[in-house]
């Protein structure tokens, strides 16, 4: 129930240093033009732009590009960051395959350990959320030769090739079933046999990659002689079935393995396989592999041992523990306990030759970083101080320091960190003062160079490759002048951040925009923007991308559009903030936004009391339900996008860990589904999915519709066929979804001043 967005994403790989945009994206509004749905959503709207993928070289001097070549494919281009020296080392001319006419297209690509090799991923093919199923090529950078992996294998039925670190073979993943196959020739070797429609090996079960980020389920060990992998049996699993209704004359069925809130999870079972003889040796972990969760596997350091770590299913204890590879036993090293929940962690990093890792913890409070001793499992404190580490970058044993986001000083924004890995902590600030905003870096080898790209609410972004030692700029790669125009000339006031008081000493972070022309001797509609879940943050000083556009189209027609963020969202404001909204999802958050909404009544007279609106998506979209159907003396107007109406219908990961089990808390889960009050509604709601969601079932607004009409309460519906959770795939429906949008909210929420 990740919140949706419509903001474009900079598509990063390492350090991507191409600009890429549309052809559009020059085109820059007339001065005094107003924005409309289709300047910011049609064919010609106003871009925005980003750097193209690309990656650091391992000299921390260089980095590789994809560039477009002349005649068709793309060259790999090397440019020395000092100067901008540009050598080709791949041309597309090389990647042409015997019989074909045209270079491959690459979608991804990685070098062999040793460089001589390159892997190349092409013919992607959509698989869950990602384009995971392809084929792959193997080009010999000194013999000049190019040969397809997979044997026989049918087109795109590859997922996650990797080199060995030997580099001496490629480990992949085809029907459910882990192989290898050597880099020098010969016939792929089948690792496990039993994959099949239900048992996945090597491959995550869709609940694991949705809330575990987990994808390729499988790691090679450091001296190339074993794999770490995950196996998932998911018979007994509830089969979902979405309705393919566009494909011809017959409908389709698409069946899902989906574990809903308080039933049967995928059996899930670890363990690493002899890529000599194919023996695997499964780790000896407690409890029932159906009632326990293992979201993070990785080698420790070494080849002697993998690093494990196992939640119970309530997500409120995690052990880390140290497998043997070859006996499957395995040690704890250190337990996590919440009285909510707790964060599985990224794979470590390992220091001092394997003897210490790092981790970040909540246990005072805040998130931060330690070092953890393997023998001990001691902790070390390296970011003291009240404030969250928000996202670990980078760390460097040789220098000495971990590099991390943090913002100790206003939760809305963003800033760059670094601490000393060892000795007395020594935390600070690297991104300039005065330079407020949201700040991305990625760092390159040796924290010489970094691409370093910040924007605010009303500013896009703009991208720079940076010289990290002093903090300046060496050259700017992308500005978005063009979207700068264009928010110049909507006339729209800067953005209001700002804090609202709702009693018994919370007060909670907004942002508010002014309409065009804005008159505070008047009273003006009031549109607010949702989410309200554990997952996110709505409030933050960032680029809001097109949809940000849109909601100054709104503001330019005379509504004020704003934000609030309530207790328990994901911003960094510690453990406790984030932990109140335990076993009250849905009831918290829905209640402080009431009280928000009143509290900004009292001090703002130039909100209409008789004109407020709300919007969301995903999580956001139940948020909008709970507060049409909880608070309807509050809210008239509503549009809730994809939310799932009842915590039933929500799979086990994500519900369960904020929820507690179904059966130990029926009230919660009761009280904190919008679907329970839906016989409350009186303003206007119309509800929008589309049919294909795979992460947040049509199956919510269908059984809501029905409780509504049973209730015979009056609303409006939009589905989207065949479209998934983002509602984008298609001609045209971005275009059609915000129209729509507009025109409910012109004729049941009017804009303008009385």
């Amino acid at each position: 129930m990740r919140a949706a967005s419509l903001v474009s994403a900079l598509l990063l790989s390492c350090s991507p240093l191409v600009l890429a945009t549309s052809a559009a994206a020059q085109t820059a509004a007339a001065p005094g033009a107003r924005l409309t749905v289709d300047s910011i959503f049609g064919p010609r709207a106003v871009r925005e732009q980003w750097v193209r993928e690309s990656r650091w070289g391992e000299d921390g001097e260089s980095y590789l590009a994809l560039e477009d070549a002349p005649k068709g494919g793309q060259d790999i281009v090397r440019y020395r960051i000092r100067d901008g020296q540009r050598t080709i080392l791949v041309p597309a001319t090389a990647l042409v395959p015997k019989g074909a006419r045209t270079p491959l297209s690459i979608d991804g690509y990685s070098w062999s350990p040793d460089h001589r090799l390159l892997l190349i991923q092409t013919n992607s093919q959509r698989f869950r959320r990602t384009r995971a199923l392809a084929d792959y090529w193997l080009y010999d950078m000194a013999a000049g030769s190019l040969r397809k992996i997979g044997g026989t294998a049918a087109a795109s039925t590859l997922l996650y090739a990797s080199f060995s670190p030997d580099s001496r073979r490629i480990a992949y993943v085809m029907r459910n079933n882990l192989y290898v196959e050597p880099v020098a020739g010969g016939a792929p070797v089948q690792l496990t046999r039993d994959g099949d429609d239900y048992v996945v090996n090597g491959l995550a079960d869709w609940v694991y990659e949705e809330e575990f980020s987990l994808r390729r389920a499988f790691e090679w060990s450091p001296d190339s002689k074993r794999i770490a992998f995950w196996r998932f049996d998911t018979r007994g699993v509830g089969t979902f079935f979405m309705i393919k209704n566009t494909g011809g004359q017959y409908s389709q069925p698409v069946p899902l393995q989906y574990p809903k809130a308080g039933t049967t999870n995928s059996a899930v079972t670890v363990g690493t396989v002899d890529v000599a003889d194919g023996r695997t040796s499964w780790f000896k972990l407690e409890g029932d592999p159906r009632q326990n969760y293992v979201p993070q596997m990785s080698w420790a350091g070494g080849s002697d041992a993998v690093f494990l770590q196992q939640a119970n299913r309530l997500q409120n204890t995690f052990k880390v523990l140290l497998g043997d590879p070859l006996t499957g036993t395995v040690q704890p090293v250190l337990t996590e306990r919440d009285a909510a929940w707790v964060e599985a962690n990224a794979a470590p990093e390992w220091l001092q030759g394997g003897r210490s890792f790092t981790w970040l913890s909540e246990r005072d409070g805040w998130r931060h970083l330690y070092t953890v001793d393997r023998a001990t499992g001691r902790a070390t404190l390296r970011t003291p101080g009240a404030f969250d580490v928000i996202e670990l970058l980078k760390i460097d044993e040789k220098l000495g320091y971990a590099w991390f986001i943090a913002a100790p000083d206003n939760p809305t924004q963003r800033y760059l960190y670094r601490t000393t890995l060892s000795g007395a902590p020594r935390v600070e600030r690297l991104t300039p003062a005065g330079q407020p905003g949201t700040h991305s870096y990625d760092i390159a080898p040796g924290a010489r160079w970094a691409l370093h790209t910040v924007s605010r609410f009303d500013a896009p972004p703009v991208t720079d490759m940076l010289d990290l030692t002093r903090h300046v700029p060496l050259r700017t790669l992308v500005t978005n002048q063009p979207l700068a125009t264009r928010i110049a000339d909507t006339g729209i006031a800067p953005t209001e951040f700002f804090r609202v008081d709702i009693g018994g000493g919370t007060q909670l972070d907004g942002w508010l925009i002014r309409p065009a022309n804005f008159d505070p001797a008047r009273r003006y509609p009031i549109l607010f923007y949702v989410y309200g879940e554990p997952w996110g943050q709505t409030v933050a000083d960032r680029w809001q991308g097109s949809q940000g556009l849109w909601h100054r189209m709104l503001a330019q027609s005379g509504y004020i559009v704003a934000s609030i963020d309530p207790r328990g969202t994901a911003t960094p404001r510690g453990h406790d903030w984030r932990k109140s909204i335990y076993r009250q999802v849905g009831i918290l958050a829905s209640a402080d936004y009431a009280a928000a909404v009143r509290k900004l009544l009292e001090t703002r007279p130039y909100i209409d009391p008789a004109r407020i609106g709300i919007w969301g998506w995903s999580g956001g979209g139940a948020m909008t339900q709970n507060a049409l159907f909880r608070y309807p003396e509050l809210y008239k107007t509503g549009i809730a996008v994809a939310g799932p109406s009842d915590m039933r219908l929500y799979d086990t990961i994500y519900q369960e860990r904020y929820m507690g089990l179904p059966e130990e808390n029926r009230d919660g889960y009761k009280n904190g589904s919008p679907i329970t009050f839906a016989d409350r509604l009186q303003g206007n709601l119309l509800l929008i999915h589309g049919t294909g969601d795979d992460n947040v079932h049509y199956q919510n607004t269908e059984q809501l519709a029905d409780r509504l009409i049973r209730a015979n309460k009056q609303f409006s519906m939009m589905a989207y066929p065949d479209r998934t959770h983002g509602i984008y795939e298609g001609e045209n429906t971005t275009l059609h979804l915000y129209t729509l949008m507009t025109r409910y909210l012109e004729t049941n929420l009017p804009p303008g001043p009385r």
